[in-house]
């Protein structure tokens, strides 16, 4: 399946004089980022409800254990409770709760019809690398140095790394990020496999990180 069946975008061509031209997104690349947006979203609203609910609990003198706890690795609140989980200040969710959001609202615009310049949709894909640098030290930190697992968080790592790589593979198809023409045609035959295969090696990781663990 070629990335035609995911972005069928539309663009304007030069448009009107002085006007720059303006590129739209398929339907299917709209409702992937509702989706993920959506994903991401709700993961970030539970964690912070979540942490309110321990941080609550703290100040009465008692502890809160939150639902996605399950075990020692698959601990929720280790992750919530950790120096990581506050890196710009704040709880990171609440970054979290803007960023899916305004993924979401541009999702809707697309699905409404709208199409963004150039500079638009670069900064969408330098938004998105952001999110998804920004979980990727998240994932190190919380296998390797804060030793636990939270769910929620999982799921928004996935749904910010099908989102990046569904953006990315948009500019690249209408050119807005420059691709050698192999890689570009590659890239669009074989969309579905850099998300795949990354996700996979994050699952492979959690794994092999505690083997022990899911073998005993």
């Amino acid at each position: 399946m070629t990335m035609t069946a995911v972005d069928e975008a539309a663009t304007d061509g030069d448009g009107a004089a002085g006007r720059r031209p303006t590129i739209g997104a398929g339907r299917g690349l709209a409702l992937l980022l509702v989706i993920t947006g959506a994903a991401g979203l709700l993961a970030a609203w539970v964690i912070t409800l979540d942490k309110e609910k321990i941080l609550e609990a703290k100040a009465a003198g008692k502890t809160f254990t939150p639902g996605c706890s399950l075990n020692p690795i698959v601990s929720c609140g280790n992750v919530m409770e950790s120096d990581q989980a506050s890196v710009f200040g704040f709880s990171n969710p609440m970054l979290g709760l803007v960023a899916y959001g305004m993924v979401i609202a541009i999702a809707m615009g697309l699905l409404a019809g709208a199409r963004y310049q150039r500079w638009f949709w670069l900064g969408l894909n330098t938004g998105c690398l952001f999110g998804v640098g920004f979980c990727s030290w998240l994932q190190y930190q919380s296998l390797y140095v804060i030793g636990s697992l939270c769910l929620w968080c999982c799921l928004a790592w996935v749904a910010t790394i099908v989102m990046f790589c569904y953006v990315t593979v948009h500019n690249v198809r209408h050119r807005l990020l420059p691709a050698p023409e192999g890689l570009r045609r590659g890239l669009l035959e074989f969309h579905w496999a850099p998300p795949v295969l990354w996700i996979g090696i994050i699952g492979m990781m959690v794994l092999t990180r505690w083997w022990n663990f899911w073998t005993g």
